[in-house]
């Protein structure tokens, strides 16, 4: 349940509305949301006392909600969240929001390479990891802070905004100033010491679904960084893992449009971790626009035989040339588009 409070509520007001609560047993969480203070209740109150607090100077309005995510959920927000990057680019919006590059930042010629081509063919972003999680110790783990540079680089020849990973708090300050959006990877969703921090940033944050992680744990895990003030996520199902070995993991398609009914944050796809074959890349980016995905993340090499990591998995230039016109019209079907900035 939410309490929305009137926004020239005086703080005692506040205070008082949580005096009253508290009274009757109940706890409550006061958070804020696009400058509005609402008051959060993780438990369902009878009727009599919800007509009590919303006759009590303050309250704005009462809004049920039945699941464990509130703030995320479009019963409290039945509009779609539109994120704006730039004055030119928007997720959530009717323009497809694709976001292409390679797994890893290897090198600056590389890099730059990369990133013209991807802009060439309409790309909304670049990717990259500057930071990256391995599994093994011994494989390649990103070039840091010059990973960053490189990246801000092809920025500023590009234009494109920048997405790229923090995988600690301690990365967190170095990776916002560099990012213009900050993902949080599939192995972080429940670190919620990370998940604080980005509660706290003015970044918008790419979460990425858990390998394992239910959709209802994904969403608390926006929860996590909504409640604590950041209101800009951006939802990604990148596959899960189940019993089935011919792909890398399961690409969990109904998630997207399930996530879409319950949360009115913006839902991307990465068809490239999802299968971790290049062949399914593309009829699964098509699939995903097709379930209403309000745009993809895609990794993109000039060589996928050389790259450093996901190689496999990686589209080459010709590739996602010919994934960006096939998409186009399944867009317009859906009644998206790509974007033309």
């Amino acid at each position: 349940m939410i309490i929305t409070v009137e926004e020239n509520a005086e703080p005692n007001r506040i205070d008082e509305i949580l005096r009253n609560l508290s009274e009757i047993g109940i706890d409550a969480y006061v958070s804020e949301y696009l400058g509005k203070k609402v008051i959060v209740i993780d438990k369902s109150m009878e009727k009599t006392v919800m007509e009590r607090l919303s006759l009590m100077d303050g309250v704005e309005r009462i809004i049920p909600i039945p699941y464990q995510f509130k703030l995320v959920s479009r019963l409290f927000k039945p509009e779609n969240t539109i994120i704006k990057i730039s004055d030119l680019i928007e997720i959530g919006n009717e323009p497809l929001f694709i976001i292409a590059g390679p797994c890893s930042v290897e090198n600056r010629e590389m890099m730059l390479h990369t990133a013209r081509h991807v802009r060439a063919e309409g790309a909304s972003a670049l990717r990259g990891g500057a930071f990256k999680p391995r599994t093994s110790p011994y494989s390649f783990q990103g070039l840091g802070e010059e990973g960053l540079e490189i990246l801000a680089e092809a920025r500023s020849e590009t234009g494109l905004p920048v997405v790229t990973e923090a995988m600690s708090i301690e990365q967190f300050d170095l990776v916002e100033k560099y990012a213009d959006i900050v993902q949080i990877g599939a192995r972080n969703m429940q670190n919620f010491p990370l998940l604080k921090r980005a509660a706290r940033s003015r970044k918008p944050i790419l979460l990425k679904r858990g390998l394992s992680a239910t959709i209802t744990e994904w969403l608390l895990s926006a929860e996590y960084i909504v409640s604590g003030g950041n209101p800009n996520v951006i939802l990604c199902e990148r596959g899960i893992r189940t019993f089935e070995q011919s792909t890398r993991n399961t690409l969990d398609l109904a998630a997207v449009a399930l996530a879409k009914k319950e949360s009115h944050l913006p839902v991307i796809v990465d068809p490239s971790h999802a299968t971790g074959i290049r062949a399914l890349v593309k009829p699964m980016a098509k699939a995903a626009v097709a379930a209403g995905s309000d745009g993809l993340i895609v990794e993109v090499h000039p060589d996928p035989n050389k790259a450093l990591s996901d190689g496999p998995q990686s589209l080459t230039l010709d590739d996602f040339a010919q994934l960006m016109r096939e998409i186009e019209s399944i867009a317009k079907a859906v009644g998206r588009c790509l974007s033309r900035w």
